[in-house]
């Protein structure tokens, strides 16, 4: 663990990338479906288009795991990815074909997409004894997603949608300046024949559906959230500031997710958090023309993401020794965020169709929230205790 004079900037860094990476995520997320809307494409091409930057999740990070885990570099890999990540996302300036904006997507997501584990595994490793800090400096990357939220809504109120390509490559080179003074510390690499050996036990395996099955009830809200605001006629603006609603109730409550787990434990949270989510989208569904229910359950996003990934992320540092921490974080960030984020919004595109039956993407999004609550109760182990991933560091 570094010493604590060094830490503190290391801590200051760290909090400026995630700040940087989710603000992208801020600018992306809501409006790429408003984008490409705007260049023409339908629902089923627009879910297809946004599958791809979920997808990337499923490939990028575990590729840069295996690298992280077997050298020790995670810092030289989160500048790396930053690097390239903005050099092409230089193509997406240019119009293009269906095909074009696809190939687009895949290459500068899979760069973009390979960064978050690392930045997940260094903050805990430099948090040390003091993880119940990581809801604090992660809460940064609530801040620019909220920033960028609120921002971009005005932006293309004003500008138009082919404001976006522009904002986000200010972001892209932000996150690369912020992560050059980041530490090249790397961690201890155990000789492969030492390397205790990687278990999918049941715990994990459970973990993983659920984790898949609540991305793919976020699926449509990714994808056509704005949109789906638009069609009862509220503006980019309005939805812009829903969005950041939410985030802002992410952010509260990455400030006691810590204390809620010591007091609650992993399991109590993430079924509660679950079944809230799932009555999130029943009251997009039902209840998308009054304003207060849909600040509701936009605070509802506080369980949505923030505890379930407060949770869901001590559940993998405990699950993982110092080996397999950047694997862990990888299988988390592709099969949630990447399998399940990318059938969620290509399935979302199917159901969406013409647009006269928007009501039943929300309905499957509760079905989905709904069954990643049953899984969480199938963990037998939550706690990540007494397996050969869990040896102590």
């Amino acid at each position: 663990m570094p010493s604590s004079h060094r830490a503190e900037p290391d801590l200051r860094w760290l909090g400026a990338c995630y700040f940087f990476f989710f603000s992208i995520l801020g600018i992306m997320v809501p409006y790429l479906g408003v984008f490409f809307d705007s260049r023409g494409f339908n629902a089923q091409e627009i879910g297809f288009l946004l599958a791809i930057l979920m997808a990337t999740r499923i490939v990028a990070p575990n590729i840069w795991a295996a690298v992280a885990d077997r050298t020790g570099m995670r810092a030289e890999l989160i500048k790396l990815g930053s690097f390239a990540a903005a050099i092409t996302y230089i193509s997406f300036f240019f119009d293009g074909s269906f095909l074009y904006l696809a190939v687009s997507l895949a290459i500068y997501t899979f760069f973009w997409n390979s960064i978050l584990a690392q930045l997940e595994v260094i903050t805990l490793e430099t948090l040390g004894d003091k993880a119940e800090r990581y809801g604090a400096i992660r809460s940064w990357g609530s801040v620019g997603y909220i920033v960028l939220v609120i921002s971009g809504g005005f932006a293309i109120d004003y500008w138009g949608p082919e404001v976006l390509p522009y904002m986000g490559m200010i972001l892209f080179l932000g996150l690369f300046a912020c992560s050059l003074p980041l530490p090249a510390n790397r961690s201890v690499v155990v000789n492969r024949a030492d390397r205790p050996k990687l278990t999918f036990d049941a715990s994990l395996i459970w973990f993983m559906l659920s984790a898949m099955l609540l991305q793919m009830s976020v699926g449509p809200f990714y994808g056509f959230f704005v949109l789906y605001l638009k069609q009862f006629g509220y503006s980019e603006t309005v939805a812009g500031i829903l969005v950041a609603l939410g985030v802002f109730a992410e952010i509260i409550i990455f400030f006691y997710s810590s204390r809620l787990i010591r007091r609650y434990g992993i399991r109590i949270l993430l079924v509660v958090s679950m079944l809230l989510t799932a009555v999130r989208w029943l009251l997009l569904a039902f209840g998308v023309e009054s304003l207060l229910l849909l600040i509701i359950s936009q605070i509802l996003h506080a369980f949505t993401f923030g505890l379930v990934h407060a949770a869901s992320i001590h559940f993998i540092h405990r699950h993982f020794n110092v080996s397999h921490r950047s694997t862990g974080q990888a299988l988390y960030a592709s099969v949630s965020f990447g399998v399940g984020g990318a059938l969620g919004t290509w399935i979302s595109g199917v159901i969406w169709g013409d647009g006269s039956q928007t009501m039943w993407v929300w309905v499957f999004a509760a079905s989905c929230a709904f069954l990643s609550m049953i899984a969480v109760m199938m963990i037998p182990n939550i706690n990540g205790e007494a397996t050969s991933n869990t040896v102590q560091d």
